[in-house]
């Protein structure tokens, strides 16, 4: 997947975007044996040859991970009561590079992406964007269609509109149903905290996919890397 040079330069670590473009317009940057001074250059982070100042440099490894986090994990690095960290479930050398996209709160599960990709993280995360995320949430008591219209609407909490974008009752009876609610934001507990307003406890929920990424039969506690096309699909997902 070709990136531009002064961005090849910066995720190598070699300076800022900004200073990068400095140094290619100066003639430092040669690529495959040619000096190049204009700065819409593309390159091949894995098959071109980059020198700056003659000497060669390395993209560092761009990652996508895809887990399935198990309940009873945190998505930080560590935690001061000591609990298990989804951290713990990648090889060892990854556990200072990655960091989680987003956020699943304890007691929650589903799919989870980590990565060292800075862009990656904020095209997924960040409001303006708008990334679909699809979850499955049991509950206690009986939710009705009245209900999820009044989560599609919004509902206030702690100074905050939490609202779902869709909503779906896939079970229910006076003991427990199933939704299944789309949102495209992913505040802090926004689902736990939606269902709260309007009485419900949540037992178990489930994020099953994001963007157009299904979590799928992988294991609970199992990860696996992101495809290139489907990392370009996420990167190019919006609402």
């Amino acid at each position: 997947m070709s990136v531009r040079l002064q961005k090849f330069l910066a995720d190598a670590g070699i300076a800022s975007r900004r200073a990068g473009e400095k140094l290619i317009l100066e003639g430092a940057v040669s690529v495959n044996g040619k000096t190049v001074t204009q700065l819409g250059t593309k390159v091949d982070p894995q098959h071109d040859r980059v020198l700056v100042d003659g000497r060669p440099i390395k993209a560092k490894r761009k990652l996508y991970i895809a887990i399935n986090k198990p309940p009873g994990y945190i998505c930080s690095r560590s935690d001061p009561a000591q609990r298990k960290a989804v951290h713990d479930l990648f090889p060892k050398e990854w556990g200072t590079v990655l960091h989680s996209v987003g956020r699943l709160d304890f007691k929650s599960e589903g799919l989870i992406f980590y990565t060292n990709d800075g862009e990656f993280s904020l095209r997924l995360t960040h409001p303006r964007y708008g990334v679909r995320k699809k979850y499955m949430v049991t509950v206690k008591g009986e939710v009705t269609p009245e209900h999820l219209q009044t989560l599609q609407k919004g509902v206030y909490e702690a100074n905050e509109v939490l609202r779902a974008e869709r909503g779906r009752i896939l079970k229910s009876n006076n003991s427990h149903s199933l939704v299944e609610l789309t949102l495209t934001e992913g505040k802090n507990r926004e689902v736990r905290r939606m269902f709260e307003v309007l009485g419900f406890e949540v037992e178990r929920l489930q994020r099953v996919q994001i963007g157009p990424i299904k979590l799928g039969q992988l294991p609970r506690g199992k990860w696996r890397t992101l495809t290139e096309p489907e990392i370009k699909s996420l990167m190019n997902s919006s609402t």
